[in-house]
């Protein structure tokens, strides 16, 4: 039997490929709890320091960086309270996952509630 180093373990292919599935079922966890609306379960899906940036925008509540596993999920809360739910669409293009990492890219369109303007753009 050999000691293996957790670099040994983690640059093998099986392993590499474990970590890129758990990651691939993180992913589908989230995008469940989204469409649920179930913040407390996007709370325990992020990690406990998040690096979201996006530019502040004071006219746009939920456009702003975030850093914490609470106010990443409350971004979601918050885009609803501020738009017509019935004129939200939103549209996964692509799903990379390489390891532990994962990107999601697609688009998303609505109407500002208070504005009544519509929107849409890439993420």
């Amino acid at each position: 039997m050999h000691d293996q180093t957790p670099e040994t373990v983690a640059s093998s292919p099986g392993t590499a490929h474990s970590v890129t599935e758990a990651t691939r079922a993180v992913v589908q966890e989230f995008l469940a709890a989204r469409v649920a609306g179930d913040t407390e379960r996007l709370v325990e899906l992020f990690a406990d320091k998040v690096d979201w940036v996006l530019a502040d925008n004071p006219a746009v509540p939920w456009i702003r960086p975030r850093s914490t596993p609470t106010e990443c999920a409350a971004q979601f809360t918050e885009l609803m309270e501020h738009t017509v739910p019935e004129d939200m669409r939103a549209s996964i293009d692509t799903v990379l996952v390489d390891g532990s990492d994962a990107a999601l890219f697609g688009h998303l369109s609505g109407t500002v509630r208070a504005t009544g303007k519509t929107f849409e753009g890439p993420y």
